[in-house]
């Protein structure tokens, strides 16, 4: 999460375009819409021109059959021949939480615990709004940790977003338009790095982003790997959407509208930030990685890096319902995070994974000016690499969690 000021900053900007939007809906529509009609919606649509498992719900094991999990052994054993970073019957999982500008934690703690020398190569790698910024780096591994240092140190406001009129504000249900962020991805997203990651998608390495299916009410996970393997000529555009799509907080930026086949016809999907349905995740709940598709136990570790804290942060709330609605969904999202942080221990409890999380210090006290405060994002890209530097010291619980 952002800092408490900047991040009810950004809440109450989006409620007060509400309040707005709504006095105007009398006069004024957005575009007409042909989504995917609700007696379709229960099964996965197929995004136009790419097999159907290149994403999955993210609340139900069913979208994951077991075919998979065999394609993904068997990926493991052949790559493992040739390249011994890969122990096919270890996984070790990184998943990184939404947070918007606090990402520069996480940036910074990868750079630091980089300079241990103890990094793990992640076999998993799982990001949710800013998490989906960090994630294909930090599944890259340290090679391209100046890319990601560069990424959450030297941005601004404007680096992020730019303000619309209220005409902009009916046709794409938000007050800002995030095409600076666009070109952003553009710069550090390559066809270079979109090759590598499809490179270590084909060793049984797997990079997942989640969306939130708006119309579906319902969580996305994307397999960012099989889209950048693809071998579509649209490929980067499809995983530069994904990613904006999964930072795309809604009435804060617009939402991405996915073009998808159901029933044999076209339709479109609205999906907004991941963070609306899930702070973290690491799979679909059902699913096990106690044992391989062959019944060998695996041995599982689990870093979940949170890009914000799980303590109240006390702020002086002003009395207009902009504000006092910002604070409000800003709680209940920090409520959300904690409720994600215990499913994923009680998953690795079940799984017999070893749990271990971090989230930004009580002792860091800066307060961003702006939602995205170069000042702020800095010194916290500092405190999360000394912290990485250092050594991390994880926690094995869930906050407030009593043995």
């Amino acid at each position: 999460m952002r800092s408490a000021a900047s991040r009810v900053a950004v809440l109450s900007r989006a409620a007060a375009v509400g309040i707005v939007s709504i006095g105007l809906t009398a006069c004024l529509q957005g575009p007409p819409r042909d989504a995917v009609p609700e007696a379709d919606a229960p099964e996965l649509a197929q995004v136009n021109g790419y097999p159907l498992d290149i994403r999955m719900w993210g609340d139900s094991v069913a979208a994951f059959p077991k075919e998979r999990l065999a394609q993904l052994r068997a990926q493991r054993i052949a790559a493992a021949k040739a390249d011994p970073t890969i122990r096919v019957n270890e996984i070790n999982a990184l998943t990184l939480s939404g947070g918007g500008s606090s990402g520069a934690f996480g940036a910074g703690v990868l750079s630091g615990w980089t300079e241990t020398g103890k990094r793990p190569q992640f076999d998993v790698v799982t990001g949710i709004s800013t998490g989906a910024l960090i994630a294909p780096f930090a599944f890259l591994g340290p090679a391209y940790d100046d890319e990601l240092t560069e990424a959450f140190t030297t941005i601004s406001d404007k680096d992020i977003f730019e303000r619309v009129g209220i005409r902009g504000v009916i046709d794409t249900g938000a007050f800002t338009s995030n095409a600076p962020l666009r070109k952003m991805l553009d710069k550090y997203l390559t066809e270079n790095v979109i090759d590598q990651i499809a490179a270590e998608y084909r060793k049984g390495r797997r990079l997942l982003v989640g969306t939130t299916n708006l119309d579906a009410d319902r969580p996305v996970i994307w397999n960012m790997g099989a889209i950048a393997a693809s071998g579509r000529p649209d490929r980067s555009d499809l995983f530069k959407q994904v990613v904006l799509a999964s930072t795309s907080i809604p009435g804060a930026f617009p939402p991405q509208h996915f073009k998808v086949m159901a029933d044999g016809k076209s339709f479109e999907e609205m999906h907004v930030d991941g963070g609306v349905t899930t702070e973290v995740f690491l799979m679909p709940a059902g699913l096990s990685l106690r044992k391989d598709p062959n019944g060998r136990m695996l041995k599982a570790r689990l870093y979940v890096i949170r890009n914000g804290r799980t303590t109240p942060e006390y702020s002086v709330v002003k009395a207009s319902l902009p504000a006092i609605a910002g604070k409000a969904i800003g709680s209940l999202i920090d409520t959300q995070a904690v409720g994600d942080l215990y499913r994923l221990y009680t998953i690795s409890k079940r799984d017999g994974i070893d749990y271990n999380v971090i989230e930004i210090p009580p002792s860091f006290n800066v307060k961003a000016e702006t939602p995205f405060d170069n000042f702020f994002m800095r010194e916290l890209y500092k405190t999360g690499y000394e912290m990485g530097r250092k050594g991390i010291v994880w926690q094995k619980y869930p906050p407030g969690f009593v043995e």
